[in-house]
């Protein structure tokens, strides 16, 4: 290396700067001589002309990416050290050492040539403020920079060839072990495999991951793990243990690659890991693996998961059963979309979908009245509960039988384990010297604790089965079969005797019952299609009549009127049209049966007018009405009501009929016309 005619005296007035930086904490510790040769540039900087004492060199970013200056304080304190006019060279041994990103590597140029600054590298000294040392350091710049990008397609393009043929070896989960020809078996110890099974097969009985890791606490079940050295430990279960077994395709025999992608929130954040949802696996390989579950079981687990997770999302919780008359609060979803609906009781209980409304202004997708769409579930609800005491509880039984049984074959394999355990250290006690007090000792110790670990799970074992021979019923005694059926035939007259309240109603409604589907649709606007998916699985599926707003909205609107029109044309009143559509099913809008008034309605739209009679005068013995008496007078209703109203007719209602009536005798009339002609002023009956 030797001095550069770019070199001036005013270069070398000022400091030189050696930057070094290695990319990982890995590369630090394993690319020694990468270091050594970064560090080698200050005899670089001596043969250019710079005295030690005015050669730094900077490394206090080793163990950082150049993809960005975040977390590199050093580079940044040599741009501001390169503002001030106190470097006149900045030496790296390459320009990938400095950045790999032209959007910091054109600001240090820039710096640079504002303040007279030289860049060298191991090729050469450059000017940054000259036309050539701009161009050839622009271009190392974009090399530097498509350097990463091919380093890393090619890195990646070798291990997506080799995952795509099933041949990475990626790191196996607990239960599955890799041999030395490749080929991966199951764990030959049978403790392991089978607590894998027992997680699987309690997660299809439970349907939740924390009620699996409960269940397996309760019975003192520990889990296996892969330790970091490859070894296999037993852990007590967490939550995290149970759910990397039950998202882990590897157990349905499958060989996954891509399930998580690096996601960096902002420029200056660190990267961070999500999963990928299992449609946008880039690699799935089927039957790759020695399989613990089926294929369709592990996509049935998945689907359980992801809605175990949305029923817990703030939007999308049941929430707690209140005060509301909507007993489907939380249990109803949108059968258009999917979301679920919300309740509102402006104009009485209705159900809405606002999800469309709220996320893009589109119009309600549809609302549904909640009255009798409760009443529907709530019949629904009752007809499910009345066979299920009997047959479905001995199944429940059975079924819990054979759950217990999994779980003690999963404690007597712990209580095997330990027994070889106390049996290894016993063997080991035995072999040694017993005048090897120092290593006797140690092994007696440790036989001892073996021991102690093998009666301490048996005792607890046996406590747990004592226990549970107590509470847990062999089969169901005939009281219990007749409060079965007593609580099913006295649950509807307790439902309509306001006993519960509708907390209750609603927390027993969810004990049955996961989710009410509904569907209104236009062409049958007073018709809404009910889908019940009830606890375990089973569907059920109706259609309940709903109040509409208008005639025209009844789904056999055009039928009645044809038929109302016939019955008019055979000379029927309204009335007995009404009376006839009603024996034949048709209803009106807001009743379950046709009026009078809906018929006369149906007629006057289509033209069939009636002659107007007038209506009937009302007629009492004994007793004149106040018309009655104004025809006999030959004089009109108002002027009567006027000679009562100014008290020249004294007269009191009639407290039945709120009526002015007077007596029907000559007298009276006699009087009234006196009245009338001018001879009396006034008269009192």
């Amino acid at each position: 290396m030797t001095s550069s005619p770019l070199v001036q005296p005013r270069h070398l007035d000022r400091k030189a700067v050696i930057y070094v930086r290695q990319s990982s904490p890995q590369q630090v510790l394993t690319n020694l001589e990468s270091g050594k040769l970064q560090r080698a540039m200050r005899e670089h900087a001596r043969c250019l002309g710079w005295p030690d004492e005015r050669i730094d060199v900077v490394e206090s970013d080793t163990g950082n990416t150049a993809k960005t200056t975040a977390g590199r304080d050093a580079y940044k304190n040599l741009l501001a050290d390169v503002a001030m006019g106190n470097v006149g060279i900045v030496l790296g041994y390459e320009t990938t050492r400095l950045a790999r990103n032209c959007s910091d590597w054109y600001p240090l140029l820039d710096v640079c040539a504002l303040k007279d600054t030289l860049i060298a590298d191991r090729d050469g000294v450059y000017d940054p403020a000259s036309v050539n040392g701009r161009m050839m350091l622009g271009m190392k710049g974009i090399i530097s920079e498509l350097e990463l990008h091919t380093l890393r397609g090619r890195l990646t393009a070798g291990l997506r060839s080799k995952a795509e043929r099933g041949e990475l070896a990626l790191a196996l989960p607990v239960g599955l072990i890799r041999q030395n020809d490749d080929q991966v078996v199951k764990d030959p110890d049978m403790q392991v495999q089978e607590a894998i099974d027992l997680v699987f097969q309690s997660f299809l009985d439970l349907k939740s991951a924390c009620k699996v890791r409960d269940h397996l606490r309760q019975h003192h079940i520990k889990l296996p793990r892969r330790h970091r050295n490859t070894e296999t430990v037993w852990r007590k279960p967490t939550t995290a243990a149970v759910l990397s077994i039950l998202k882990n395709p590897a157990y349905a025999g499958a060989f996954a690659y891509g399930k998580t992608e690096s996601v960096r929130p902002d420029p200056q954040s660190s990267p961070s890991q999500r999963r990928r949802a299992m449609e946008d696996w880039p690699v799935l390989i089927r039957d790759r693996y020695p399989a613990y579950i089926t294929w369709e079981n592990f996509e049935r687990i998945q689907a359980i998961l992801r809605d175990n997770y949305a029923e817990y999302q703030r939007n999308m919780s049941r929430g707690i059963p209140r005060q509301g008359s909507a007993l489907l609060q939380g249990l109803a979803y949108c059968g258009e979309c999917g979301h679920k609906l919300l309740v509102s009781y402006k104009g009485g209980t209705r159900y809405l979908c606002q999800a469309k409304r709220v996320s893009t202004g589109d119009p309600t997708c549809q609302y549904v009245p909640g009255d009798a769409v409760d009443q529907g579930v709530v019949n629904a609800f009752f007809e499910a509960l009345s066979p299920a005491e009997l047959d479905l509880y001995e199944a429940a039984l059975q079924s819990r039988h054979d759950a217990q049984s999994d779980v003690d074959t999963a404690q007597d394999r712990e209580v095997q384990r330990l027994r070889y355990e106390a049996d290894l250290a016993r063997r080991r006690y035995e072999r040694i010297d017993p005048d090897n007090r120092l290593v006797a000792g140690e092994l007696e110790r440790r036989w001892e604790l073996a021991l102690r670990s093998l009666q301490k799970a048996q005792d607890r074992i046996d406590e747990t089965r004592r226990e549970r021979d107590k509470v847990v019923p062999l089969s169901i005694p005939r009281d219990l079969r007749a409060a079965f059926e007593s609580f099913g035939q006295s649950l509807p007259d307790l439902w309509q005797r306001d006993t519960l309240t509708r907390p209750q109603r609603k927390a027993l409604l969810r004990c049955l019952i996961d989710k009410v589907v509904l569907r209104r649709t236009r062409e049958r606007w007073d018709h809404v299609q009910v889908r019940i998916v009830w606890r375990g699985g089973a569907v059920s599926e109706f259609e309940v009549t709903v109040n509409v707003g208008a005639l025209r909205n009844l789904s056999d609107y055009d039928e009645m009127v044809a038929k109302a029109l016939a019955l008019e044309a055979e000379g029927l009143d309204d009335s007995e049209i009404a009376d006839a559509l009603t024996q034949q099913g048709f209803k009106s809008t807001r009743t379950d049966h046709v009026p009078a008034s809906t018929v006369g309605a149906i007629r006057r739209e289509h033209g069939r007018l009636h002659r107007y009679k007038g209506p009937r005068p009302r007629r009492f013995d004994g007793l004149l009405t106040v018309p009655q008496v104004a025809a006999a007078l030959g004089v009109k209703a108002p002027w009567l009501y006027h000679k009562i109203y100014r008290s020249a007719v004294q007269i009191e209602r009639d407290s039945a009929t709120r009526m002015y009536l007077f007596p029907d005798s000559p007298e009276t009339l006699d009087r009234l016309r006196r009245l009338r002609d001018g001879h009396l002023d006034h008269v009192s009956f």
